[in-house]
């Protein structure tokens, strides 16, 4: 009986800690077979998730589910780098997920249940032969009653690294929550910074994240080629 009372309780603080990653408080499935200290990245909260629903074709350009719900619109675009900051890194995995416009990972029907986690608004970019990425999502809302800016997360994945890693989150310079917060939790700026500056086009915002590989990730074993 004792099994059953503390189950729901479980689920529901594992559905937190999978929502936000960073805190390297169990090893994803994915990652099971390799040593957490030869990790690249160090490991993180529901990475693996990425791998859930993933289809075998992936574009360079994504419309998440996000963009025909109530919100603002808003349009991320970027170019993927190799280590050196120059060269542009096509063929690369970037998978987001995000909350909605009330600050939920809410669910939706025919989501998949073992990505309830990561609410609806998730997916995956391909990076093309110039590094490039494109996503027409809406705007994430901060978490309700929270201090955490809004943001988008991002995770990588390499085709010649085994495992994925994970990028400091997308945040908003015009985010009123984002200075305290900085001011407490600096960013690791892994893969570069991920405040990202909105510029408004008409009805849509616009803002703009460049990803440089490896750079502030623990143990990524690349060189820089210059």
């Amino acid at each position: 009986m004792k099994r059953h009372f503390y189950l729901p309780l479980l689920i529901m603080v594992l559905t937190k800690l999978c929502s936000c990653m960073g805190q390297n408080k169990h090893t994803p499935e994915s990652q099971a077979l390799i040593p957490k200290e030869k990790l690249v990245g160090g490991g993180c909260d529901g990475c693996e998730l990425m791998y859930v629903g993933m289809p075998s074709h992936i574009s360079s350009t994504d419309t998440s589910a996000g963009w025909t719900e109530k919100g603002q619109k808003l349009l991320v675009s970027g170019t993927v780098y190799q280590l050196n900051g120059q060269t542009p890194a096509p063929n690369i995995i970037i998978y987001y997920w995000q909350t909605d416009n009330d600050g939920l990972y809410s669910s939706k029907q025919g989501v998949n249940k073992n990505a309830l986690p990561h609410g609806h608004i998730r997916g995956w970019l391909k990076t093309d032969k110039n590094g490039k990425y494109t996503l027409y999502t809406v705007r994430p809302a901060p978490y309700p009653d929270d201090v955490l800016p809004a943001h988008i997360h991002f995770s990588i994945k390499e085709p010649d690294i085994d495992n994925e890693y994970y990028l400091d989150d997308i945040n908003f310079d015009d985010d009123k929550l984002l200075l305290p917060y900085l001011k407490k939790y600096p960013q690791e700026n892994r893969g570069g910074s991920g405040i990202v500056r909105v510029l408004h086009n008409d009805q849509i915002q616009i803002a703009e994240r460049d990803i440089i590989l490896g750079l502030n990730i623990p143990n990524y074993k690349k060189k820089n080629k210059k």
